[in-house]
C-alpha cells in the first residue's frame, strides 16, 4: 500500500515537472540569450570610447541597456555615412586597399559576403528552399537549405545544375556540412525555413502540419517511387 502511494506520489511529480520543464526551459534559454547580448553589446564601444575621453584605463558602465543603445546608435550612424554621405568610389578604394593586408583581407571579405548573405537576401546567397537530399550515403536523407546554385569553375568543371546546401547539425543548426548536389537529386519540401529550422533543432520531435502532402517533381522522388515498387 505504501510502495503504490509512493509510486503514485512519483509520477505526479515526475508529470509536474516535466510540464514545468516544457515552460520554463525556452523561456529561460530565451532570456539567459537575450541578456547575454546586451551584456556583449554593453561593453563593446561605450566603456571604450568613455575611456578614450575621460584618460582612465577602464572605464565602467553601470547603466543597463546604456551601452547596448549606445552600440545600436552607432551602428545606425555608419549606415547613414555609407549610404548618403560617402561615395561608393571611396568605399571600393578601401576594400581594395585593405585587401592587400593578408590576413586583414581575407577576414573582411569573408565576414562581409557572410553578413551580405544574411542581411540582403538576394536570390543566390540566402537560405530560400528547404530540401531532401541523400546524405551521408543513399538510402539515408537529410534536411537540407539551399542558398543558391555554384558558379564559374565549378559549373565549367562538371557541366551540369547543381545546388548549394547546407545540411545543420542537431540541435545547433549554427554549424553543419555544405555540400553541392544535383538539382535532380533535391526532394523539394513544402517547408518554409523556419519549419525547417524547426525540425532539425527538435531533431525530429517538432514536426509542422502537413494536410495534404503533396511531392515536387525532382528527380529523387521517383527514384524513391521506382524503389517502392520494386
Amino acid at each position: 500500500m505504501f510502495e503504490r502511494y509512493v509510486s503514485r506520489v512519483r509520477e505526479i511529480l515526475g508529470r509536474y515537472l516535466v510540464s514545468g520543464i516544457l515552460v520554463f526551459a525556452p523561456v529561460g534559454i530565451t532570456l539567459w540569450a537575450v541578456g547575454w547580448v546586451i551584456e556583449r553589446l554593453d561593453h563593446l564601444l561605450l566603456p571604450r570610447v568613455l575611456s578614450f575621453f575621460s584618460g582612465e584605463p577602464e572605464a565602467q558602465v553601470h547603466t543597463p541597456f546604456v551601452g547596448a543603445l549606445f552600440t545600436l546608435l552607432v551602428v545606425i550612424l555608419l549606415g547613414v555615412i555609407t549610404r548618403h554621405l560617402l561615395r561608393p568610389e571611396l568605399l571600393r578604394a578601401w576594400e581594395r586597399l585593405l585587401a592587400r593586408v593578408p590576413l586583414a583581407g581575407n577576414l573582411y571579405a569573408g565576414v562581409k559576403q557572410l553578413f551580405e548573405a544574411i542581411f540582403k537576401g538576394t536570390d543566390t546567397s540566402q537560405f530560400n528552399r528547404v530540401v531532401l537530399i541523400e546524405y551521408p550515403r543513399r538510402d539515408v536523407y537529410a534536411i537540407a537549405f539551399t542558398t543558391g546554385a555554384p558558379r564559374g569553375n565549378i559549373t565549367r568543371a562538371l557541366e551540369r545544375k547543381l545546388l548549394n546546401c547546407f545540411i545543420p547539425t542537431t540541435p545547433n543548426p549554427t554549424s553543419g556540412v555544405f555540400v553541392m548536389v544535383p538539382e535532380e537529386d533535391a526532394v523539394e519540401l513544402d517547408l518554409s525555413i523556419e519549419e525547417g529550422f524547426k525540425l532539425v533543432m527538435s531533431a525530429g520531435l517538432v514536426n509542422p502540419a502537413d494536410d495534404d502532402p503533396e511531392p515536387l517533381p525532382f528527380g529523387v522522388a521517383s527514384r524513391m517511387q521506382d524503389r517502392e515498387a520494386s
